[in-house]
């Protein structure tokens, strides 16, 4: 098979999909890749590693879609890279299609075969190509948030640990899985006071264990989350359901009740975000402000530690990408159900319910779009 990874376009995002170690396993498997040059910069993976590893540099991102039998990246296929797809082809990345009806369309009209990291299962019912990108993400979210109650930028100028006689600041994270725990993780140790709401009671007595008295957890309901985010000076959206679009909540009416220069942190701005007010931003202007509130949105947080983000992404999409290429995605995915659960799109159907749903559209079992 010839597997082709074009440069990222979107902006401010400096990863790549697949690194040359990558690119070294695959080639040693009998195939073929394609990198367009300069692809690998951005993560510090300059073109001669690639071509080490056997892979083969390209000048042009058209050549990686026109050759490729199955094309590999990081973030969603950008409108000029939609229109180079084709039927027959397979897209390997992450997809966020339930709040993106453009790019669904166009992925529809392509016929191309649309595999999403974040709907790939694991046999414990996790997300193993999400996760590494959420523990980013989600260590990033006080970092950023910290960042963002700077004055300067329009927050309440509240250091995260405070100072000796000062209180620490107040940080809301609503929801306790992988992004959840990871943001927990940095707030706790930048001396902040933190809150994780979360509904599963199994997750708070486990975030409860791991960090022994050093948080609160509390059941999520609105009123909670309200009584909360109304004294907090930041709060964290951390809030999956697998595939679907975030369910928003905090409401615009509800923004004039918080502390003026407050921050929101919305890391599932790509799922649509849990803010009622988030829309996406970039690396380059990633916050705005709505009623005195700092929003931070950028829709691709991880793209800002480039480099580690590459490699643990590399690291746990290489057997997907593997199985791909040995067996087809046909048979990869009809012997592997967790691979199965990713596909998303085939030849012209939506193939993953919850995509279906967000957007209106027909659905076609995984299982059945095998015979497609």
């Amino acid at each position: 098979m010839l597997i082709g990874c074009p440069k990222e376009i979107k902006a401010q995002e400096f990863r790549v999909g697949i690194t040359p170690s990558a690119a070294q396993e695959v080639v040693g498997a009998g195939h073929s890749v394609i990198i367009e040059t300069g692809a690998g910069l951005g993560a510090g993976f300059e073109d001669d590693a690639y071509r080490h590893a056997g892979a083969e540099i390209v000048d042009t991102a058209e050549e990686i879609f026109a050759r490729a039998d199955m094309v590999v990246k990081v973030k969603e296929p950008q409108a000029v890279e939609r229109r180079q797809l084709r039927e027959g082809q397979v897209l390997f990345t992450y997809l966020h299609l339930a709040p993106d009806p453009a790019q669904t369309h166009d992925l529809l009209d392509s016929g191309v075969t649309a595999i999403a990291y974040e709907t790939v299962t694991d046999s414990k019912g996790g997300l193993p190509l999400l996760a590494p990108m959420s523990e980013v993400a989600g260590r990033l979210a006080p970092q950023v948030g910290a960042w963002t109650l700077q004055k300067a930028n329009g927050g309440r100028g509240v250091l995260m640990g405070g100072v000796p006689g000062v209180r620490p600041a107040d940080v809301v994270i609503i929801g306790g899985g992988v992004v959840g725990t990871a943001a927990a993780r940095v707030a706790v140790g930048m001396g902040a006071n933190v809150t994780v709401l979360d509904r599963s009671m199994p997750r708070m007595s486990y975030l409860d264990d791991i960090f022994q008295g050093r948080l609160t957890t509390q059941y999520s309901d609105a009123a909670a989350i309200e009584d909360l985010a109304m004294r907090a000076d930041m709060v964290v959206g951390a809030v999956l359901i697998p595939g679907a679009a975030a369910p928003k909540l905090i409401r615009r009416d509800q923004l004039a009740q918080m502390r003026p220069g407050a921050a929101l942190v919305d890391v599932a701005i790509d799922q649509g975000g849990c803010f009622e007010t988030s829309h996406p931003t970039t690396h380059q202007d990633p916050i705005y402000d709505v009623d005195g509130v700092m929003h931070y949105c950028v829709a691709n947080m991880p793209g800002a530690v480039a480099r580690t983000s590459t490699q643990a992404l590399g690291n746990a999409t290489l057997p997907f990408l593997l199985a791909l290429a040995n067996k087809g995605w046909r048979l990869a995915c009809s012997e592997d159900e967790n691979l199965l659960n990713g596909l998303n799109v085939h030849a012209g159907r939506v193939t993953y319910d919850a995509v279906g749903r967000a957007l209106n559209l027909p659905f076609t079992a995984a299982r059945e779009a095998l015979r497609l």
